[in-house]
């Protein structure tokens, strides 16, 4: 919210009383609950039942399903749900849909024990990740469009509060059930806790999401598409010229905004974060192998790391302010590299909870920091006629090959132990670091010949 004189603090603050930012709380619960039960919660309960790493970095394959969910965004955006879209409205319905398959996916992963049935209980982590994947679509739209801009702030703070609060949930509180009663337990309790999202969309509002044709129709391709093809049938047109200004237009708005450029900025966008998603899907393994309970892993990986992470996001947006993006972004990259190397002397160290503590602070510290300024990053790209779209297919190259690559790091444990694991996914952080100092050295040129031709 832009800060205005005649705006009191009290006044400001009062926008958090509006019905619709504290249903973001509710939501943003919703959105975060299955995130880590398909991701480090799974893998933890994979290896107690002494499923082999190998197998378990295969799990992470899951989670290719949230970095190409901009593949369905549209159909999702437009298509209505028979019945569910008369009754609820477009946004609630595919939420509520959404979040019903999140439950019985949960339900059904509960129901099974991974040591017998290891195939069906990765299809069910799929539903659970498509249906979450769905519910971020829905979710997103819906915050976008439930109040205006002057409330768009205080949604997003509601929405992450509860989303790093399910965060937790997921991740400790799993973790204490399944310490103190069972897996099952735990996978069941998460799938009853589904309800806060499924009531919180029954008693919300549909919000008002009319699409701007004139907007549309004013894209210099899609008309020019138009014209040139007056011989195809109606629908054929309208439907190609409609996929023309969805996906095409934001991908050549980006090209001819950057040229040749724009080619090193989305490898750079692919390989930022390689190192912490290849090291993340091992890491619940690696806390078990080397003798941590699972409270432990709960109370300092869980809970304190929480913590760390915020303040290394925070960190990371002051560092922004004060020095750009760029030279923080360079820290971020760094930092992820070196504290994966604290892993590896962990891993020679063994069971030690003083030294999980201080590797965790640093690690957390380290990731919420160059997770903040990536974001930062990322929204800098973004041209504000296509920022959702561009935004979208950004996030999604951001993570997909971390998710593929991930998917090898339970083999290369198994064939080289953990050190060598660790040293490998510090390594695979160098491009990054080189590709910053090279974006760098691009972004200081263009701003003196910028400046030259002043």
């Amino acid at each position: 919210m832009a800060w205005r004189a005649n705006v009191s603090w009290r006044d400001a603050l009062a926008v958090y009383n509006h019905p619709r930012v504290i249903a973001m709380l509710f939501l943003g619960f919703s959105a975060g609950l299955p995130f880590l039960l398909v991701f480090s919660t799974l893998g933890a309960w994979l290896r107690t039942e002494e499923v082999s790493r190998t197998a378990i970095g295969f799990f992470a394959w899951v989670g290719i399903t949230y970095s190409i969910k901009v593949l369905w965004a549209p159909i999702v955006d437009r298509a209505p749900l028979p019945v569910l879209t008369r009754v609820l409205g477009k946004r609630r319905s595919w939420m509520l849909l959404a979040q019903l398959g999140i439950a019985m996916g949960l339900l059904g992963m509960s129901a099974i024990d991974p040591a017998e049935d290891l195939a069906q209980v990765a299809a069910l982590a799929l539903l659970v990740a498509f249906s979450s994947a769905t519910q971020d679509i829905t979710i997103d739209a819906y915050r976008i469009e439930a109040v205006s801009k002057e409330r768009q702030a205080a949604m997003a703070a509601t929405y992450i509060l509860g989303y790093r609060l399910a965060l937790l949930v997921a991740g400790a509180g799993a973790f204490y059930i399944a310490d103190y009663v069972s897996w099952s337990t735990a996978y069941l309790s998460m799938a009853v806790l589904m309800l806060i999202g499924i009531i919180t969309v029954l008693i919300i509002h549909e919000p008002d999401h009319s699409h701007d044709q004139d907007h549309v129709m004013v894209e210099d391709r899609v008309i020019a598409f138009i014209q040139r093809s007056a011989h195809l049938p109606s629908r054929l047109r309208r439907a190609i010229a409609w996929l023309i200004g969805a996906v095409v237009c934001p991908f050549a708005d980006f090209f001819s905004r950057n040229g040749a450029l724009a080619i090193v900025i989305l490898i750079f966008i692919g390989v930022f974060r390689l190192s912490d998603i290849t090291m993340g899907i091992m890491a619940n393994p690696f806390y078990l192998d080397i003798g941590f309970s699972l409270s432990e892993i709960g109370s300092v990986i869980k809970i304190f790391g929480f913590f760390m992470t915020i303040a290394g996001s925070v960190l990371g947006g002051v560092l922004v302010v004060r020095y750009g993006i760029m030279r923080p972004l360079l820290l971020g990259a760094i930092m992820v590299a070196v504290t994966n190397l604290l892993f590896a002397l962990m891993a020679t160290v063994g069971r030690d909870v003083m030294l999980l503590t201080m590797v965790i602070s640093a690690d957390n510290v380290s990731g919420g920091l160059a997770n903040a300024v990536f974001i930062a990053y990322l929204s800098s790209l973004t041209n504000r006629a296509y920022t959702a779209t561009q935004y979208a297919l950004f996030s999604s190259f951001m993570t997909l090959p971390g998710k593929f690559i991930s998917g090898f790091s339970g083999v290369i444990v198994d064939g080289f132990g953990y050190v060598s694991f660790f040293i490998y996914a510090s390594a695979i952080g160098i491009p990054a670091i080189f590709l910053v100092f090279y974006l760098m050295r691009r972004v200081n040129v263009d701003d003196m010949k910028e400046a030259q031709a002043r």
